[in-house]
């Protein structure tokens, strides 16, 4: 408050004033103020300031995931419900849908709040906005992607390595005109799923047809629209892998209506509900929920506990489960 004071020209009186919306202060005062407020990054100081130390906690922690109604997130959150129930800690959750500025304000309300630990399934592509709330005092796990302009905690899995093994696998049954779907590729999964896609198109030979990438797709309709555009196209292709769940979910639902689903192959990256009961089974990449749940729990009361050790990037491995839909061989 200090440097903002002297920024501005004003007593530290007149900034609490400020920061507090007292309306005893001038326009004009005030706009200094907050222009010194924003070249001094006062509010993230602000809300570290208010963290308290490990006797002072408060008994609550934030998981700011991307989209809670997936079963990704969900799983991620009800790991973190469980294991803060046994301490009696309550847990605030909330979606994200790949927007930074929710992230940003998500967070800083949250700091406010106090809260004691932060589990985070980034939007923003740095986050070093954290920096100053991270040194004094709060707890941050990151899960699904790593950290960027930071150092914390992170639990992932080899997004590339995954989406390898599914488009080697589809090539492995005879397919060259393989498509890939995808969320939009700014997000770090979606680039590396990619990466091990064209990796493993490379390594026979092969590029992907540009008409047979489609990325950005949001939902689950927007996929089955991609997968019913490609289907009518010229030259469709005869497999796809869908890099995502719920691209998976919209692929499942076009190649039925379009009674296409035993004789274009399938490959997602994570299950769908009722995935092996589907008529072809789903062939899938799984990640481990349960484990993957387990360590970012276990990164977050560790560290809430007292462990300073330095940051861990735990990258868990992932497995091709073969039921059906990805051994559909291409029609000569």
């Amino acid at each position: 408050m200090r440097d903002v004071a002297a920024l501005a020209g004003v007593s530290v009186k007149t900034v609490s004033r400020v920061v507090n919306n007292e309306p005893s202060v001038s326009a004009d005062v005030a706009g200094r103020v907050q222009a010194a407020v924003s070249t001094l990054g006062y509010r993230h100081h602000l809300a570290a300031s208010n963290l308290r130390r490990s006797a002072q906690r408060t008994g609550t922690v934030a998981a700011l995931l991307q989209d809670l109604s997936n079963a990704y997130s969900a799983n991620v959150l009800h790991a973190i419900e469980v294991a803060a129930a046994e301490r009696d800690v309550a847990v605030v959750a909330s979606s994200l849908d790949e927007e930074p500025e929710r992230e940003r304000e998500l967070v800083e309300g949250l700091v406010r709040r106090r809260v004691d630990g932060l589990v985070l399934m980034p939007a923003t592509l740095s986050q070093d906005y954290l920096r100053p709330d991270l040194e004094a005092g709060l707890v941050a796990v990151f899960v699904d992607r790593r950290p960027h302009g930071i150092r914390a905690d992170s639990v992932t899995v080899d997004g590339d390595r995954g989406a390898a093994l599914a488009t080697e696998h589809l090539l492995a049954h005879g397919h060259r005109r393989v498509a890939f779907l995808s969320d939009v590729l700014r997000i770090e999964t979606a680039r590396a799923r990619y990466a091990g896609f064209e990796r493993a198109m490379a390594a026979r030979g092969l590029a992907a047809e540009p008409r047979h990438v489609v990325t950005g797709l949001r939902s689950a309709q927007e996929a089955a629209r991609a997968v019913t555009d490609l289907l009518d196209s010229d030259d469709p292709p005869t497999a796809i892998f869908a890099a995502r769940n719920s691209v998976a979910e919209g692929a499942v639902r076009a190649l039925h209506a379009r009674g296409a689903a035993h004789r274009t192959a399938l490959v997602a990256f994570d299950d769908i509900p009722m995935a092996d009961v589907l008529q072809p089974g789903l062939t899938v990449v799984r990640q481990d929920l349960d484990a993957i749940g387990a360590q970012v729990v276990g990164r977050l009361f560790a560290r809430l506990d007292g462990d300073t050790s330095p940051p861990r990037a735990l990258e868990l491995d992932v497995e091709l489960v073969v039921r059906g839909s990805g051994e559909i061989r291409p029609r000569r």
